[in-house]
């Protein structure tokens, strides 16, 4: 497995989440134009590759001096329990600046906290949070 820092196109991440948890994240509204987005802005992109498949994707934004918030990863269900989350989480410290100086911060799926506890993370009381965004669900299929 390789992982590098890529930008992916909005259709071959589409077609990734449609391997991925990850596909049903993500509100019904302006999808298309907002995943061109994210693709295109996330301050770290990396892309996990096996025999030149997509088979993990993290996206983040950081400051690269304090903080580093995962907005986005995920692994293709056929490739998970293979260490490819951890190594992509890793790499993305890294880039960032460093687990002595960069905290990482993000929302977790309820079904992943158990792996995201397995990295060391723990639950953190000092979020805080302005949503007036009503989301209708679907899941990218």
């Amino acid at each position: 497995m390789e992982i590098k820092e890529q930008r992916l196109t909005a259709e071959d991440y589409i077609e990734f989440l449609k391997r991925t948890d990850l596909g049903s994240q993500y509100p019904k509204e302006r999808f298309r134009e907002r995943i061109e987005k994210l693709v295109r802005t996330a301050s770290v992109s990396l892309v996990a590759r096996e025999d030149g498949k997509t088979v993990g994707v993290l996206f983040a934004l950081t400051d690269f001096a304090y903080w580093l918030f995962v907005t986005d990863l995920g692994v293709d269900r056929e490739y998970t329990g293979r260490g490819i989350g951890r190594a992509l989480m890793k790499k993305a410290h890294e880039i960032a600046g460093g687990e002595k100086d960069v905290a990482i911060y993000l929302v977790a799926n309820e079904n992943a906290i158990p792996f995201y506890e397995k990295l060391g993370m723990k639950p953190a009381d000092d979020v805080m949070q302005y949503n007036h965004v009503e989301w209708t669900g679907f899941t990218v299929e």
